[in-house]
């Protein structure tokens, strides 16, 4: 079998458990549950087939998805753990990036930095009065996804490429679905936001993937 069929059957098994998903977060509860811990590994099986010598790094961050999905699945009870999975995530996810890039000078890192420092302290201004005990670990959380959002802005003003531009999307969109966990728990819990968070989040774990495929295929 040739690694594009293989990618293609692991590419409508994600498929196929993403619809799943969403389709149980729409109807019912108890297949939402069951099919949420196949989003990441289904993914995991696309990278593994897709390129020749995986990067731990990257198989790392996705590892670490994977429990912070399992843990995030017991709501409050696991939230805590959740959080420090996913952050371990992004440290890997910056540490991936951050070697994509070449040359930096500190005018670059300073335009790079800035959206994200505004959004971040513009975004904690208006949870902060709710975030309780949890403060500490939403700033930390914060900042590191910040800086991730960063780097990958950061990696696209260098190479601005499809793959780069794909990494950088999935950051913001990670952003994005993150952002929504906090004001639905911290500021403003609205029903919509279980959809909108897992499908945001879907779509960048989906975009972060083709990214690093292609720019370990164009490497190797």
């Amino acid at each position: 079998m040739t690694k594009q069929r293989k990618t293609t059957i692991a590419s409508v098994a994600f498929l196929t458990v993403v619809v799943l998903h969403i389709l149980g977060l729409l109807f019912s509860q108890k297949i939402a549950f069951l099919s949420k811990p196949f989003l990441i590994t289904t993914l995991v099986i696309i990278y593994l087939v897709a390129v020749e010598k995986p990067n731990f790094w990257y198989v790392s961050a996705l590892f670490f998805s994977f429990w912070g999905d399992v843990l995030l699945l017991f709501k409050n009870q696991f939230f805590i753990y959740g959080l420090a999975s996913f952050l371990l995530a992004h440290i890997f996810y910056i540490k991936i990036t951050v070697s994509f890039i070449k040359k930096v000078n500190f005018q670059k890192i300073l335009v790079a930095c800035l959206p994200f420092v505004v959004f971040l302290f513009s975004f904690l201004f208006v949870i902060m009065d709710n975030l309780g005990e949890m403060k500490v670990p939403v700033i930390i959380y914060g900042i590191v996804i910040s800086s991730f959002g960063a780097v990958s802005f950061l990696n696209y003003t260098q190479e601005k490429n499809t793959a780069s531009l794909w990494l950088f999307l999935g950051t913001i969109i990670f952003i994005i679905s993150d952002s929504l966990i906090a004001l639905h728990k911290f500021y403003e819990p609205k029903q919509f936001y279980s959809i909108t968070i897992m499908l945001t989040y879907i779509v960048a774990q989906y975009l972060i993937c083709k990214a690093i495929i292609a720019i370990t295929s164009e490497q190797d």
